[in-house]
């Protein structure tokens, strides 16, 4: 009984031990900088939101934060990076909707599982994406845009950063939905497919709305419709892709989130989670956010994110199936 209790209480000490271990290694994070991999080029609106709150990050964790660009193969260069590295809290993702949604079901075979390899820390925007078209192309509106399509004896171009994306993907459904025939052509960053159809070597796509209201204004690009199910505040006259194509159902905005390796420490997590979510609720952040055009999220605990990411794959999922891309990259 004596040997017992001894082991009982050895027990509760070693325990005691690990516990206050692993709570003293949390609370000394970070001892070196932290790097936030950003799986678009410089520029993007993912990217300008990443340092934006890295600069904020680094003031609040006292090390620096430092913003790397590994952009290429839609999103999954930066993203298999992130899956790979220590599980410590040193190296972070950005990632959207389409490296943690749709990547899974349009491809065979991706080199990281979303939901195994990563742990969401923080849920900050919805970036909404405009129709664009050339201003040589005549067509005002999506009606007038399938119209011209269809009597092109060549087919449309469009522009998007790499299979998979949700441009790619709202063309597509447009593609499907009206029956025309349009010709991908992926690029390796937004700035680069844009600065194409501004130029007229393509024939349109989907861009950012802070970018496409300043394109739209200098008469560069004209705005066919949003590709949300509400109109947007910064383009109150461009109808949503819902109201255009007669499905209210349909929206195919982008989403980004700050992740974590799967194994990193839980307090770690926590720790990133709150310094992040002060940052990211702030006034100064939301109202940046919203003068872009984009939809602040006031983040969910952990789990929450967790659940809105899952109710994200099958939606994606299922509109991938629908389309009949399921597997085609």
């Amino acid at each position: 009984m004596i040997g017992g209790r001894r082991l009982a209480g050895l027990s509760a000490a070693l325990f005691a031990l690990v516990a206050l271990s692993v709570s003293a290694g949390a609370q000394s994070y970070p001892t070196k900088p932290v790097t936030i991999i950003v799986p678009l080029a410089a520029g993007s609106g993912v990217d300008l939101m990443a340092r934006f709150y890295a600069e904020r990050l680094a003031k609040s964790l006292g090390k620096p934060v430092v913003v790397e660009n590994r952009p290429g193969a839609a999103t999954m260069i930066g993203t298999n990076h992130v899956a790979t590295s220590a599980p410590d809290g040193y190296t972070l993702l950005v990632a959207t909707s389409s490296a943690m949604a749709i990547n899974p079901a349009l491809y065979k075979k991706i080199a990281y599982d979303p939901n195994r390899d990563f742990v969401p820390v923080n849920f900050y925007l919805k970036s909404p994406f405009v129709l664009c078209v050339h201003p040589d192309i005549p067509a005002k509106n999506v009606a007038e845009l399938i119209k011209v399509a269809k009597e092109r004896p060549a087919p449309f171009t469009f522009g998007s950063p790499g299979a998979g994306t949700t441009q790619h993907l709202s063309v597509e459904f447009l593609k499907q939905k009206f029956g025309v025939n349009m010709t991908h052509v992926p690029y390796r960053s937004n700035p680069q497919y844009v600065a194409d159809v501004v130029a007229g070597h393509l024939n349109l796509a989907f861009i950012e709305s802070a970018t496409a209201k300043q394109l739209i204004a200098q008469g560069k690009v004209r705005g066919l419709a949003s590709a949300t199910t509400e109109r947007l505040e910064i383009l109150p006259d461009i109808p949503t892709l819902a109201e255009a194509t007669g499905d209210p159902s349909i929206e195919t905005v982008s989403w980004h989130m700050l992740f974590a390796p799967a194994a990193t420490p839980k307090d770690v997590v926590n720790l990133l989670h709150s310094e992040t979510r002060k940052i990211t609720t702030a006034q100064d952040f939301r109202k940046l956010l919203l003068d872009r055009g984009q939809v602040p999220v006031d983040s969910p605990p952990v789990e929450g994110i967790k659940a809105y990411i899952k109710s994200e794959q099958e939606k994606w999922g299922s509109l991938v199936e629908r389309l009949g891309l399921k597997g085609s990259q």
